[in-house]
């Protein structure tokens, strides 16, 4: 199925807040992190099949409400951030939007089947003649 990817990007919401973790002085006044929503059920971009479709591979990721959001602050740049969660948001779109195919599972066939016997046997004969004689 194809998407529109502009269209997904203007849906975007974006709020930068401040990054956690050490980096001195700077970290505490500059807001590097980037943290992005997506309102799903409320998507112009997506059909409603893909929308069920992205609902149902990405329900642990999502809000009560379907809103999806993402994080990044690997970066001390926030347009780099912006650009890597922009990323990393339409992969994952891609990726719960793959059908997979249908496991159509296959017979074993019979002379595998005699062969796997014919070994157990073997090891099962093998067992038994370690074992001390049965004399009464």
């Amino acid at each position: 199925m194809k998407i529109k990817e502009d269209t997904l990007i203007q849906e975007l919401a974006f709020k930068a807040i401040r990054s956690s973790g050490s980096g001195g002085q700077h970290v505490n006044k500059v807001s590097s992190k980037i943290e992005l929503t997506f309102n799903l059920k409320d998507s112009q971009a997506l059909s409603e099949l893909q929308k069920l479709r992205i609902e149902e591979k990405l329900k642990n990721k999502l809000t009560n409400d379907g809103v999806l959001v993402l994080q990044c602050g690997e970066t001390r740049s926030q347009h780099k951030n912006k650009a890597i969660i922009i990323q990393r948001f339409l992969e994952l779109i891609k990726a719960s939007l793959v059908v997979s195919k249908k496991r159509i599972p296959t017979k074993v066939p019979k002379s595998v089947i005699k062969k796997r016997l014919k070994n157990k046997r073997q090891l099962a004969d093998k067992k038994a003649n370690r074992r001390k004689p049965d004399i009464q």
